[in-house]
């Protein structure tokens, strides 16, 4: 059962987590997206980015960093978070682009992207540890962004629940490989599957866990 202390609780846990933003509306910066990405590290399947705009006046209770939540819960709160977002955008860069132009630039391509379909535009943006340029506004990379912003925090949500259902859906296409379990992390069952099976049309062949003589050939991560 909820109590009213649980209730404040949660609003002080909240209105403390938009500190960031707070500041930057001090600053002029009345509209602030927040971005993050999922799937960074992961052998397969796309890397996918969130840029969320919210009105911090009208907070969802819940939100936070979304490795700290459960998946039904961060189902649920995406579904809060885009009824409550200003604007919304949500971009996925697939594998052979990822294998083409490096896992940091498919990220950023990701979050640019993300970021040049919200509408309206913001006027500033709060990123998840990865610094952009180029966007007309100001990019600020924050280390740990989504454990201490709010905006940040939602978008990690919004990311993780997306490249969650996509790779839900790899693992149909791709049977044998664990895609639904646990995502194409580099777990011992995927490297187990891998070690079988090779690798499927959707893994990062420049990943060493993926194909260890061709990753070094490429300098992958």
């Amino acid at each position: 059962m909820t109590t009213m202390a649980d209730l404040m609780a949660e609003a002080l846990r909240l209105r403390l987590l938009c500190g960031l933003e707070e500041r930057l509306a001090q600053a002029g910066y009345a509209s602030v997206a927040g971005v993050d990405e999922a799937g960074r590290g992961a052998l397969a399947g796309p890397v996918v980015a969130a840029a969320v705009v919210l009105d911090t006046h009208r907070l969802v209770p819940g939100v936070d960093d979304s490795k700290l939540l459960p998946a039904e819960e961060r189902a649920r709160l995406a579904v809060a978070i885009r009824r409550a977002a200003l604007a919304a955008a949500v971009v996925a860069v697939p594998p052979d682009v990822i294998d083409r132009i490096n896992i940091l630039e498919a990220t950023r391509r990701a979050m640019r992207l993300a970021l040049s379909r919200l509408r309206p535009a913001p006027l500033c943006a709060v990123i998840d540890a990865v610094p952009l340029k180029g966007l007309g506004f100001p990019c600020f990379p924050v280390v740990r962004g989504d454990a201490i912003s709010y905006s940040v925090a939602c978008a990690s949500i919004l990311a993780k629940v997306e490249r969650d259902r996509m790779m839900v859906a790899l693992d149909a296409e791709h049977p044998g490989y664990g895609f639904a379990h646990h995502k194409g992390y580099a777990v011992p069952e995927h490297i187990g599957a891998l070690a079988d099976l090779g690798p499927s049309p959707v893994h990062r062949l420049t990943f060493r866990s993926v194909l260890p003589r061709a990753g070094e050939a490429f300098g992958a991560l």
